[in-house]
C-alpha cells in the first residue's frame, strides 16, 4: 500500500512527535525522511542498515561539505538542513524585537521541547532540564552535591576530562577525595567493569560518576548494573551521557538512573549549544543549581536554567531535530552506525594483522565510535596523514593507557567514504606514511 505524507505525519504522532513540533516539517523540509521510509517499508532494522537508497534519503537531508570526509561526528555533528532552518527563522523572530519575540513568545515554547525530551527519555517533565551541554549538566551535579572533607568520589581515568578536572577543583578546594579507577581496553566483561568500581568502594565513598559511552574509545558501561551496585550502599552515581543520547533507542528505566547530563548536538542532531539534565524528582531538592536560583525553587528542575540570557532559538529547534530521529527510527539508526563501523573495522583487521581495534564491536556492542591503532604507525602522524593527503577528519587519542584513531561516522556519511577513508589506512600500512 502507497504510504500517503498525511499518513506519514500521523505515524510521527503515533511515535510520541508532538504537533508543536509538525511546523517545522514543511513539505519541502521532510520530503527526504518520507521518500526515506516509503523505501524502508516493513524491512527490519538491520536489513534497513544496508540499503543505500535509504540512507541516500537521510543523507540529502543535511548541507554536510563533501570537500572532506567527516570521522569526527561524536565532537559535533551537523543538524539537518530543516532543523538549522527552523533556528535561523527564530534568531530572525527574535532579532526584531528581543524582549517581546523572545521571551514572551519563543521562551514558553521550550514547554514542548520539555515535554518531548521527558517522553523519549521516559521521565516526567518536571524532572527534565534544558542546558546548554553535558558538560553543563554535569557540572551542576558535580557542583551541586554536597559534600565534605575526606568524601570519597570515584571515576575512572577514562571519563570526560573536564569532569575530572572539574572534581579536582572541588578536591583542592574543599577537600574532597578523588579516585581514578583504570579498566582494560576492549574490557573482557561488563561483570569486569563492575568489580572495578566494587573494589575502590569504601566505607566514604558517597558519589560515583560514569560514562555511559566514553569518548576516547566508544566503550558502553554497564549503567544499571553499576546503579544496582551503588544504591543499597547509599552511593549516588552521575551518568555522564554525553554520547548515548540520540545515538540508540533508551528510557531512563531500562537504567534505572536517577541523574543524567547530555549534549544533543552530537546524536540527536540539534543546533549547536542543547543538551539536558535529568533529575529524578525526590532527588532534586538536595542537588543545587550552578547559577543561584531562588529558595522557592528548592524543588523546581527549571531552577538549574538560571544561566542568564541566552538564544532560545537554539532550544525551541531541538524539537525539529527530536522529530527527525523519531521519524527515521532510533533502531534503523543504530543499526546503520553499527554497520558503518563493522564496515570498516572489520575490512581494516582482515587484510592486516597489524590492525587491533580497542573498541568492542559486534551487532549489540558500542555504537558509531571505535577506536584502532597500527602497530609501527604513530596515530597522531597518521590522523594528521589522513587529514592531509585525503581530507578525512579524524580523532587521534592519547591516553596514559592506550592509544589510536578515533573514528566516528554518522547517519550521512556515505559507504564511499568509509571505504575511502579504509583505502586510505591500509595504504599507509603498505607503502608508511613518509610522503
Amino acid at each position: 500500500m502507497q504510504t500517503s505524507r498525511r499518513g506519514f505525519v500521523r505515524g510521527l504522532a503515533a511515535a510520541g512527535v508532538a504537533s508543536t513540533a509538525f511546523p517545522a516539517f514543511r513539505e519541502d523540509a521532510f520530503g527526504r525522511l518520507f521518500k526515506a521510509n516509503a523505501i524502508a517499508g516493513s524491512k527490519s532494522a538491520l536489513a534497513v542498515a544496508e540499503d543505500e537508497l535509504y540512507w541516500a534519503e537521510i543523507q540529502r537531508a543535511f548541507d554536510a561539505d563533501r570537500t572532506m570526509i567527516n570521522l569526527n561526528n561524536g565532537g559535533i555533528s551537523p543538524t539537518p538542513s530543516h532543523v538549522l532552518e527552523q533556528m535561523i527563522r527564530d534568531l530572525k523572530f527574535t532579532n526584531e524585537l528581543p524582549v517581546e519575540h523572545m521571551w514572551r513568545i519563543l521562551e514558553p515554547r521550550m514547554e514542548s521541547t520539555r515535554r518531548e525530551l521527558a517522553k523519549e527519555f521516559g521521565c516526567a517533565t518536571e524532572e527534565m532540564a534544558i542546558v546548554r551541554n553535558a558538560s553543563e549538566a554535569l557540572e551542576i551535579m558535580i557542583y551541586g552535591i554536597d559534600l565534605k572533607r575526606g568524601d570519597e568520589v570515584l571515576v575512572t581515568n577514562q571519563n570526560y576530562g573536564r569532569m575530572i578536572t572539574t572534581w579536582q577543583q572541588r578536591e583542592r578546594r574543599e577537600g574532597i577525595v578523588l579516585k581514578q579507577i583504570s579498566f582494560k581496553v576492549p574490557p573482557p566483561s561488563d561483570d569486569y567493569i563492575v568489580q572495578q568500581f566494587k573494589n575502590a568502594i569504601t566505607p566514604k565513598t558517597r558519589v560515583i560518576e560514569i560514562t555511559h559511552i566514553t569518548n576516547l574509545t566508544g566503550q558502553v558501561m554497564p549503567v544499571r548494573e553499576i546503579m544496582r551496585l551503588a544504591k543499597p550502599l547509599g552511593i549516588e552515581v552521575f551518568v555522564d551521557g554525553a554520547h548515548a543520547f540520540g545515538h540508540w533507542p533508551m528510557k531512563r528505566d531500562e537504567m534505572e538512573v536517577d541523574y543524567y547530563g547530555t549534549s544533543l548536538h552530537k546524536w540527536l542532531h540539534a543546533p549547536i549549544g542543547a543538551g539536558f539534565l535529568y533529575v529524578r524528582k525526590e532527588k532534586i531538592p538536595k542537588l543545587w543549581p550552578l547559577m543561584a536560583a531562588a529558595e522557592s525553587q528548592a524543588n523546581d528542575i527549571r531552577k538549574y536554567e538560571q544561566f542568564g540570557t541566552h538564544p532560545q532559538a537554539n532550544f525551541n529547534a531541538v524539537s525539529a531535530a527530536l522529530a527527525f530521529s523519531q521519524g527515521m527510527g532510533f533502531d534503523r539508526k543504530i543499526a546503520r552506525l553499527r554497520y558503518l563501523r563493522d564496515r570498516w573495522a572489520n575490512r581494516l583487521m582482515k587484510e592486516s594483522d597489524r590492525v587491533h581495534v580497542l573498541t568492542q564491536i559486534g551487532p549489540e556492542k558500542s555504537g558509531a565510535i571505535c577506536l584502532f591503532n597500527v602497530d609501527g604507525l604513530d596515530p597522531v602522524k597518521l590522523g594528521s596523514w589522513l587529514h592531509e593527503k585525503y581530507r578525512i577528519v579524524n580523532t587521534p587519542i592519547v591516553h596514559p593507557e592506550f592509544s589510536g584513531i578515533r573514528i566516528t561516522p554518522s547517519v550521512y556519511t556515505s559507504i564511499g567514504e568509509i571505504d575511502t577513508f579504509s583505502d586510505a589506512v591500509l595504504k599507509a600500512i603498505k607503502t608508511g606514511i613518509a610522503s
